[in-house]
């Protein structure tokens, strides 16, 4: 049950990332639920049709998409009345990131796959969602433009695997995982982290 309740808790930071990336792009309220239901949900669809797990997720149970209604529409009435927090969006997307990459992982390691799949199997499920909303609304994607993001989820994956290896309780494991995602990601927005740049010789 704690499980499910981090999922649609997850779903529920997602959507609200979705919704204000869609107000920063000016979209009208269609365009909003679109983009928070992609931002959602995208991940996870994604993950689910590559392990061959059908119906996918949000279809197999509803309350996924009564959550994403439910937040876009407080959120819209949010944005309404009160201005949006500085960092809101990055830090929405951090959490975000953490508890989908996790359990996105946890998703793969149950069907018993290899440690690489469970790795790249979670990094995708916490990134994908992001990566489709940054494109629809005319932004270079998070997952590209510096600072940690799929590296925070890989580093996250790998410290849960590597905690229960050295005999830490899945649960406890679970939650150090999606720690260190969130520490990470905050970390490159804060404080400037990310990998080395790329630089051609001159």
């Amino acid at each position: 049950m704690l499980l499910y309740v981090l999922d649609l808790a997850g779903v529920a930071v997602f959507a609200v990332s979705g919704v204000l990336a869609a107000a920063h792009a000016g979209l009208d309220w269609l365009g909003v639920v679109v983009i928070a239901s992609v931002t959602a949900v995208g991940g996870g669809t994604l993950r689910d049709l590559l392990l061959d797990r059908h119906p996918v997720f949000w279809i197999r149970d509803t309350r996924y998409a009564w959550v994403i209604l439910a937040v876009s529409a407080l959120s819209i009435a949010w944005l309404h009345a009160l201005p949006v927090p500085q960092h809101a969006l990055a830090v929405a997307d951090a959490l975000g990131l953490g508890l989908f990459a996790v359990m996105g992982a946890q998703v793969a390691e149950e069907q018993r796959r290899g440690a690489l799949i469970v790795v790249l199997t979670g990094t995708m499920t916490g990134a994908a969602g992001g990566l489709l909303r940054d494109v629809l609304t005319g932004h270079v994607p998070l997952l590209l433009s510096g600072g940690f993001y799929g590296s925070a989820a890989i580093a996250g994956i790998v410290a849960y695997l590597l905690l229960q290896a050295a005999g830490l309780p899945r649960r406890w494991a679970f939650h150090a995982g999606i720690a260190l995602v969130v520490a990470l990601r905050l970390g490159g927005i804060y404080g400037g982290w990310q990998l080395p740049v790329l630089k051609l010789a001159a």
